[in-house]
């Protein structure tokens, strides 16, 4: 995201921050978020498709209401207003097509304006049907989970995606040959996907809050988590946005303080780090081992850089707006051992994994395969998890291996913790200390060495740079 960009949102957070009044308040923040699903949409070399994903977005976020809520609660008298913005935004954008001004308001020149209306009628009749002809079951919601996955391993796996291009750009009349796994580029949709999966869950659990229409689709699209996240609860979020938004003047000091520190690890700190970086290019162009540590060290602290920095970012700004998202990094090479980094890296995203996969995997082992030993649950338990975190970043074999070299620290790391548990607690305090800084240097560099899978495009290059790495061949 550009700075021009980042602006942009500070500045409509301030003024809709201004705005107390719950209830207009909360009509705003749809209105932007959904207006920042289309004006954040990279551009798509297939046609109209950056106007299209947007649009599909915003119908998915109503279908997911429709879904979690129970018919008797749908008080579509009520919710009315809501998608009455929807409806004005996305026919308003399509006028754009019109105006002959070159407004950063979507991606690219919107489709024909009765397209739009075709695909907003179908939408609508989709919608209607599904809420009276569903009350929405556990059934119905676990096919709904089961037809969200689909499409996320579509948007992840480059072979479906490429197949996928080839389909769309037929139907548009482009070449087909110039097909390619980058051309959909769903805006968000990762951390959406796991949003609406989060509730749907939680609807199943019965433990899912009533909530209106524009507060599931604001939180869904809230458009300063819409690109990095974090992966807010949705009890969490609308208790937020039910209060009165006036911060005090502490606040507002705080916030400034917060967004400077993000623009600073993003824009001085991370993107200068970007310049020794490793990437697929320099990995075949780094000759000696110094050059290789500088290069997967910097790539290290970059992505630390940059995500935390637009985190940073995003809680300052919605301190303007009275709402306070959850935290998702601490000091995490700071920590020393690997389940202390995982537990302060992307916190949100591990406690998704934490509440929706491994913790109904691990009483599900345990009460189904009561012979089975805690620590070949543990080891099926941790690999698979993050294994799946892997696959969630893309669908190759790279962020596999990512996923399994991390899985398999942690189950050492938890064994490793357990053997030496009877006498830790009688190591002197300066063995102590000694013990924890090495435990930091060796967490650090475990997780750098991960850092390849994850930043190189193929095992190839991967295999490469980690024998120049360690001086294998040279």
């Amino acid at each position: 995201m550009s700075l021009t960009s980042l602006l942009g949102l500070l500045i409509i957070s301030i003024l809709v921050g201004r705005v107390a009044h719950s209830r207009w308040r909360l009509y705003l923040l749809l209105a932007v978020s959904a207006g920042s699903v289309y004006a954040l949409q990279p551009a798509l070399p297939i046609r109209y498709l950056d106007f299209w994903l947007p649009t599909c977005t915003l119908g998915i976020a109503v279908l997911g209401w429709i879904l979690t809520t129970a018919s008797e609660k749908r008080n579509w008298k009520a919710n009315w207003p809501a998608l009455a913005v929807l409806i004005s935004i996305i026919l308003g954008l399509g006028l754009t097509r019109f105006s002959g001004l070159d407004l950063p308001l979507t991606a690219s020149r919107p489709p024909a304006f009765e397209k739009i209306i075709i695909a907003l009628a179908v939408t609508t009749l989709l919608a209607g049907l599904l809420a009276k002809t569903t009350s929405a079951s556990k059934g119905v919601v676990a096919a709904a989970i089961v037809l969200l996955l689909i499409l996320f391993a579509g948007l992840k796996i480059p072979g479906m995606t490429e197949a996928i291009s080839q389909a769309l750009r037929s139907l548009n009349q482009q070449s087909t040959a110039l097909a390619s796994s980058f051309d959909i580029r769903w805006l968000g949709f990762s951390y959406i996907a796991f949003r609406l999966i989060h509730t749907l869950r939680d609807r199943q659990a019965g433990r899912l809050p009533d909530v209106s229409l524009a507060e599931y689709i604001v939180y869904l699209v809230f458009f300063l988590a819409l690109v990095a996240g974090p992966i807010d609860r949705i009890e969490r979020f609308i208790g937020d946005l039910r209060k009165p938004a006036g911060a005090d003047p502490g606040d507002v000091f705080e916030a400034g303080k917060r967004i400077l520190l993000g623009l600073f690890k993003k824009f001085v700190i991370a993107d200068t780090l970007g310049l020794i970086a490793l990437n697929g290019v320099n990995a075949y162009q780094v000759q000696t081992p110094l050059w290789a540590w500088v290069l997967l060290y910097g790539y290290s602290l970059q992505i630390y850089f940059d995500f935390s920095g637009y985190t940073d970012m995003a809680i300052g700004m919605g301190n303007f707006l009275g709402i306070r998202l959850p935290e998702n990094f601490s000091a995490p090479y700071r920590k020393p051992n690997l389940t202390l980094f995982w537990n302060n890296w992307h916190m949100t995203l591990t406690q998704w994994f934490r509440a929706y996969y491994f913790n109904p995997l691990t009483r599900a082992l345990r009460s189904q395969l009561k012979q089975a030993s805690i620590p070949a649950i543990i080891f099926v338990t941790q690999i698979s998890t993050m294994v799946l975190i892997g696959l969630w970043h893309g669908v190759t074999w790279n962020f596999v291996l990512w996923g399994l070299w991390h899985g398999l620290g942690l189950f050492i790391h938890n064994r490793w913790s357990e053997w030496t548990r009877p006498w830790a607690a009688s190591v002197p305090p300066r063995m102590q200390s000694g013990l924890k800084v090495s435990g930091i240097l060796i967490t650090f560099n475990f997780v750098a060495l991960g850092w390849a899978l994850f930043a190189l495009p193929s095992l190839d290059a991967t295999w490469s740079f980690v024998q120049v790495l360690f001086g294998v061949g040279l």
